[in-house]
C-alpha cells in the first residue's frame, strides 16, 4: 500500500511538474499600471490585452501613444507588443520607420520617467521577418524583461539581442506568456 501511495505521489509530482516553468525573471520588476502599446502595429497586442485581462493586471491602453502622450497617463510601466504588421502600419497611416522612431522615442520617455520596459513577442515564428526584425533590433536590447514564444526565437535572435544584460523569458506557447507576465509586476 505504501509502494502504491509513493508511486501514485511521485506520478501526481510529475504531471504537476510537466506545467511549471522555470522562469529566469527572479522579481517582480514593473508597477501598476502599465501602457500597452504596439511597437509594429500587428494585431498581437489583442492577444496580450486578453492576457493582462485573465491575470488581472490593470492597464492603459493606446497602440500609438506617442512619447509627448505618455506624460499624463498614469502610467508606471511599459508593456511593448513586439511584431511588425504591414496591413496594420497601413491601417494606421504610418511608415515602418515612422512607427520605428516612435517606439524609440516613446522607450526613452518611459526611461526618462522612471519605467521598467517590458517587450513581448506572442506571435511566434508567424510574426517573424525581415519587417518584424527591424522593429526586434532597437527595442529588445532597451527592454528589462522580454517574454517570447519559443518558436519566434528559432533563430536565436532574442538571445543575441538581449545579449545576457535583459531577462529573457522563453514559453512554449502563447497560452503560457500570462504566468511570467503576471510574475513581473509589484
Amino acid at each position: 500500500m505504501k509502494r502504491a501511495a509513493l508511486v501514485l505521489c511521485s506520478l501526481l509530482f510529475a504531471v504537476l511538474s510537466a506545467g511549471a516553468q522555470t522562469l529566469n525573471l527572479k522579481a517582480p520588476l514593473a508597477e501598476k499600471p502599465p501602457m500597452l502599446t504596439s511597437s509594429g502595429q500587428s494585431a498581437d497586442i489583442e492577444m496580450v490585452k486578453i492576457l493582462l485581462d485573465r491575470a488581472k493586471i490593470p492597464y492603459k491602453l493606446d497602440a500609438r501613444i506617442t512619447a509627448a502622450g505618455l506624460k499624463d497617463t498614469g502610467a508606471r510601466s511599459l508593456v511593448l507588443v513586439l511584431g511588425g504588421s504591414s496591413k496594420g502600419l497601413g491601417a494606421a497611416g504610418i511608415s515602418a520607420q515612422a512607427e520605428i522612431d516612435r517606439t524609440k522615442a516613446l522607450m526613452a520617455e518611459a526611461r526618462k520617467q522612471g519605467m521598467k520596459i517590458i517587450g513581448l513577442h506572442v506571435g511566434g515564428e508567424g510574426r517573424r521577418g525581415e519587417l518584424s526584425d527591424r522593429f526586434l533590433m532597437d527595442t529588445v536590447p532597451a527592454c528589462d524583461y522580454v517574454i517570447v514564444v519559443a518558436d519566434g526565437n528559432k533563430d536565436n535572435l532574442f538571445t543575441r539581442l538581449a545579449g545576457g544584460k535583459v531577462t529573457l523569458d522563453t514559453v512554449d506557447k502563447i497560452s503560457r506568456v500570462g504566468d511570467p507576465l503576471a510574475k513581473a509586476f509589484k
